[in-house]
């Protein structure tokens, strides 16, 4: 039985090999930045190092916010024997074999095993099942990182035996903390290189590198091959690695949910601002265009109906320039709707109309609405006694029922 390799079974673990940002990870909790809620003194985790009795847990963060060192920490804290299992790799019968290793420990030592699995979110519903049993009674400890929402792409079953522990993004003074000791370290950071770096630009890269250290850390290690590092080094060294922004994530479905919220609320700033998060991260325009369509009638509706014209004319012109070209017309129709009235009249009867067809019985056209192309219909009475409209100079002369007998006076769309 093969046994996985642990984070720390590194062939290149000379430090000259390794990024800057895998050089730099804490070693310690007193050296740990950021996450205070989580690791602070009287917290439930560190109580829990402190008593060696570490609960199977999920750490959900987003990038560069420390969850594999944190993981890295707990391993040279506890007592367990470490395992770090790939979820991109690993299959089942790797799981099983892990886990017979870990029940024989157990079994042979009294020793704990603790099985730490980075991107969880990777493993599908079989691979996330199998461990099940064997956190179950306590033959691993399992202890999960994902930029995911665990909510959604954590097997319910096995989320309900984890603790959840959200890191926050790291705060600007946390990231600049990490990079001052990582200019200063001469064993594993640049120390050695005496680099001069102003407050100014180490503040720039905080912000910029939206609370990941492993990126800020990244940015900083390739200005500073340079010999000196400023503000310009560092954008060149950043480019577009900034924009937290995942096509397939959570973060994907924030940003546009935040983009239809500015629109609906009539702030076309804001609405401009998520439109752009989104459009200078790579997202696909016409998955854009797209939803701005279905906004126009959603929320706004008969109260503009000129929105509708707006949001198609830019979805076809997305569709013929692409980007860069469409971003502008993306942007006059984001300005529109934002600033359109609003109502969600049509919105609220198309969901009573489902609702109607979902829990009713299909009922039948009215007699007198039906086509009748054929002589048998007309002798069965199809389309007899209509009434066209237009041949009625009176509208109330020409008033009659559209609707089934069952759905008769039914009212789905408010009159105002």
């Amino acid at each position: 039985m093969s046994t996985p390799k642990t984070l720390f079974d590194n062939p290149m673990n000379d430090s000259s090999h390794s990024p800057l940002a895998d050089r730099m990870r804490p070693k310690t909790l007193g050296d740990y930045e950021g996450q205070r809620q989580i690791v602070g003194e009287g917290t439930i985790l560190r109580e829990a190092l402190k008593r060696d009795e570490i609960p199977s847990m999920v750490f959900w963060g987003p990038p560069g916010s420390g969850k594999t060192t944190l993981a890295k920490i707990i391993a040279e804290t506890t007592k367990s024997h470490f395992i770090a299992f790939s979820a991109i790799s690993g299959t089942v019968k790797e799981i099983r074999e892990t886990i017979a290793g870990a029940d024989a420990r157990r079994k042979m030592y009294g020793e704990k095993t603790l099985l730490f699995v980075d991107e969880i979110h990777r493993f599908n519903k079989a691979q996330q099942d199998a461990f099940l049993p064997a956190v179950e009674s306590g033959i691993i400890t399992l202890i999960g990182a994902t930029t995911e929402n665990p909510s959604f792409e954590v097997n319910s079953a096995l989320l309900s035996r984890c603790r959840v522990f959200v890191l926050a993004m790291l705060e600007p003074e946390a990231v600049i903390a990490i990079l001052r000791r990582a200019l200063v370290d001469e064993t594993d950071g640049l120390g050695k290189l005496k680099l001069t770096v102003d407050d100014d630009t180490l503040e720039y890269l905080a912000m910029m590198s939206n609370g990941d250290a492993r990126v800020a850390l990244n940015a900083l290690e390739l200005a500073s091959q340079t010999g000196s590092v400023d503000r310009k080094r560092i954008s060149d060294a950043l480019q577009k690695t900034h924009l937290l922004y995942d096509r397939a994530g959570e973060e994907h479905y924030n940003i546009i949910s935040a983009l239809h919220k500015s629109m609906r609320g009539n702030d076309a700033n804001a609405a401009l601002y998520w439109l752009g998060r989104m459009l200078e991260a790579g997202e696909d325009p016409i998955y854009v265009a797209r939803r701005l369509v279905r906004f126009s009638s959603e929320d706004i509706g008969l109260a503009d109906p000129n929105a509708l014209v707006q949001a198609v004319t830019a979805f076809q012109a997305s569709h013929q320039l692409g980007m860069p070209e469409c971003n502008v017309i993306l942007a006059q129709c984001v300005a529109y709707l934002a600033r359109a009235p609003k109502s969600n009249a049509l919105y609220v009867a198309y969901g009573k109309v489902q609702h109607d067809i979902q829990e009713l019985p299909a009922e039948p056209v009215p007699i007198h609405l039906r086509n009748a192309p054929t002589k048998l219909m007309k002798d069965l009475g199809y389309g007899k006694d209509y009434k066209y409209t237009p041949s009625f100079e009176n509208a109330e002369d020409a008033k009659q029922d559209f609707l089934p007998d069952r759905l008769k006076g039914r009212k789905y769309l408010d009159p105002t």
